[in-house]
């Protein structure tokens, strides 16, 4: 049973609520957009991959489509949405991962 929390802790937004089951990551110390960058792809290097093919095949889709290539252009739909699956699926993976990493420490 969890224990009675009082009306002012509740409303006490200096320190995060207290969560059972639930321990809060380490900051990365002051981390830049392209330090947090590379650790994520090196964490799950599937995810960029996935949207690099998906960012590319809308590209060269849309490029068919305007130049009148409907047959091709339907082909790279087809591709893109491959491509955004299989970058769900990396997501996904990686999400479990990590949770099985915490489990073991």
């Amino acid at each position: 049973m969890s224990k009675p929390v009082s009306v002012a802790s509740a409303l006490d937004l200096s320190k995060p609520p207290a969560i059972e089951g639930f321990a809060l990551l380490p900051k990365h110390s002051e981390e830049g957009f392209q330090d947090k960058l590379i650790r994520k792809t090196k964490e799950n290097p599937f995810v960029p991959v996935g949207m690099l093919g998906t960012a590319g095949a809308l590209t060269y889709g849309l490029i068919a489509f305007k130049q009148g290539k409907t047959r091709q252009s339907q082909l790279l739909m087809r591709t893109r949405i491959f491509a955004q699956g299989f970058t769900v699926v990396a997501i996904l993976v990686g999400v479990v991962a990590t949770a099985m990493k915490r489990k073991e420490k």
